[in-house]
């Protein structure tokens, strides 16, 4: 659920982020473009069961882009589209009736993105959740908004760099379960929350395992695996989370500390 990921597709196929709005800006500098108000009424929910279980999002991109002042809705597909009994809920054949075009043009947005197909690593996660909405037989739920950072669709701007974002959600592990962890040159660690197949389309579960061998970590990184000794709960701290990403777009929650508090109740 993170936006990061958006500066590789918008309206058009994998055409760069940055390409489109420039395309938008020079002809419509300055006009803005709202979101749907789709988190009015949400309600707070609980998902479990969700360890290696494939997701999708569908972003609708809104703001002015010049001068850059960006924000997503964003939906996503957890417990829709049979996804309760097959653990699959963004089969290849839906996810590909979503028409970003078609989307676009339907919401009046700066732009669509389509974020997946990924796989949760939490056990269960407990959020805000809003209306629902289709797009082309993919059922997906407002799942939250957040403001694009100024350095968005940068190649590189959010691999192994601490990014931060405004959250309400809590998510855990379960004790037994393998987790995938970087570790950064100040001794943080950095959870896997969610592996992608945005990059390489047959990255699996078991290629986890000996990640480090792909990945191009920078001096100071480590990656490492741990099989969970009691059950993990992270967190945000007065609504502040931080995540980071590798160059396959796998996702990452740090375990921090900030004003006395900690988002964690246990280091792995």
């Amino acid at each position: 659920m993170m936006y990061t990921q958006i500066k590789r597709n918008l309206d058009w196929g994998r055409v760069p982020i940055l390409v489109v709005l420039a395309i938008a800006g020079s002809l419509l500098a300055g006009c803005s473009k709202p979101v749907p108000d789709d988190g009015k009424d949400a309600q707070v929910m609980r998902f479990e069961n969700l360890y290696n279980y494939r997701y999708c999002e569908v972003f609708l991109i809104g703001g002015t882009p010049f001068p850059k002042d960006l924000s997503a809705a964003f939906y996503n597909t957890t417990d829709r589209n049979g996804g309760a009994t097959t653990r699959d809920s963004c089969s290849d054949e839906i996810w590909a009736t979503v028409d970003v075009d078609a989307m676009k043009e339907q919401y009046n947005v700066l732009g669509v993105f389509k974020n997946g197909p990924r796989f949760w690593l939490y056990e269960w996660i407990e959020l805000p959740v809003g209306a629902e909405r289709q797009f082309g037989e993919t059922h997906a739920r407002w799942m939250g908004k957040v403001k694009l950072p100024k350095n968005f669709g940068k190649e590189g701007s959010t691999t192994y760099k601490t990014n931060s974002v405004t959250r309400k959600s809590k998510q855990g592990y379960k004790k037994g379960q393998m987790v995938f962890i970087l570790d950064d040159p100040d001794g943080t660690p950095w959870v896997m929350q969610a592996y992608s197949r945005i990059k390489d389309p047959t990255l699996s579960y078991d290629d986890l395992k000996t990640l480090d061998k792909r990945l191009k970590l920078p001096e100071g990184w480590t990656y490492r695996t741990k099989v969970l000794e009691e059950d993990l709960t992270i967190g945000a701290i007065n609504g502040n989370a931080r995540i980071t990403q590798d160059e396959l777009e796998n996702s990452y929650n740090a375990l921090f500390e900030m004003d006395g508090q900690t988002n964690y109740n246990y280091l792995p």
